[in-house]
């Protein structure tokens, strides 16, 4: 079911989970999650995610990161090669290797959404600056701080980057960042949500005051559906893991959810269970006792 424009589960409630079911799909966040603090994904990560397909188990990386910055992983994808991007805005097969993602499925964030969404979040916080993800261009306003390690391809006030005549005015956007120097990170999270409404689907996954602003409908729970959907797979033959409020909603919907030792309140609360952090390999301990269960 949808609740405020957000994937919810109508069939399980946070901290209960479903009957025993055999899963058909691992759907794991990135950053804080499978990945260790130093971006590494460790060998014995790397091993578990082999032997969850060698045993015929999909592994889905869903992450708020860009396709341009898969690279870390994508060495590690075992046979189908996707990846859900930008908070489910995109779907990227991986398979031909570091520099060769190809956007299979794109979910965009209409221009005249982001200009409105934009707009109001401005009116509700002064302060905020903005940058633009696209497929495959990067923009930011001239004091958006230096978050990313790219360098953008352009600087300019988000209404001249999200015009109809703007920089690669053909390209989707994907995701808007609004990063306020003030606010504590929930607490805008908070306002911008209900400041913007439905023009936009807002989360973060930042430990810093930096929001994500997707399309309506268009969060990591709602694309890994269609997803699974399209592969004849239900969300009780799903398990996700994830550590912060961009996991929420994958998370409520999965029929098996794990929240990171490391994780935000709010993912512990929505998960139906729990394991240690990313840097002890959390993902991988709970995929090696799947797998020992199944055998």
């Amino acid at each position: 079911m949808r609740e405020n424009g957000r994937v919810t589960s109508a069939t399980r409630q946070p901290g209960t989970p479903s009957a025993a079911v055999r899963p058909r799909l691992i759907a794991t966040d990135l950053d804080g999650t499978l990945l260790r603090d130093d971006k590494s994904v460790s060998p014995r990560t790397v091993a578990a995610l082999a032997a969850a397909e060698e045993a015929g188990i999909e592994v889905f990386f869903v992450t708020g990161r860009p396709a341009r910055w898969m690279n870390v992983v994508s060495d590690h994808v075992h046979g189908h090669g996707l990846a859900i991007c930008g908070n489910g805005a995109a779907v990227v097969d991986l398979h031909g290797g570091p520099g060769a993602h190809r956007f299979v499925k794109v979910r965009e964030l209409a221009r005249e959404n982001a200009l409105d969404a934009v707009g109001l979040l401005r009116e509700a916080a002064p302060g905020t600056v903005f940058a633009v993800e696209q497929t495959y261009g990067f923009h930011q306003e001239p004091n958006y701080p230096k978050l990313h390690l790219e360098i953008p391809d352009n600087l300019l006030p988000a209404e001249q980057l999200l015009a109809p005549d703007g920089p690669d005015a053909d390209q989707p956007v994907l995701k808007i960042l609004a990063y306020h120097p003030d606010l504590d990170p929930d607490a805008f999270l908070t306002l911008a949500r209900l400041a913007i409404g439905d023009r936009a689907n807002v989360t973060r996954s930042s430990p810093s005051a930096l929001l994500e602003l997707s399309g309506p409908d268009v969060s990591k729970a709602s694309t890994l559906a269609l997803c699974c959907a399209e592969r004849g797979i239900s969300h009780e033959e799903v398990v996700a893991f994830g550590d912060m409020p961009n996991d929420v909603e994958m998370l409520t919907w999965a029929g098996h959810s794990y929240a990171m030792g490391n994780a935000h309140p709010d993912v512990i609360a929505a998960a139906s269970g729990r394991t240690v952090a990313n840097n002890e390999d959390g993902v991988a301990i709970v995929i090696e006792q799947l797998l020992a269960e199944g055998s």
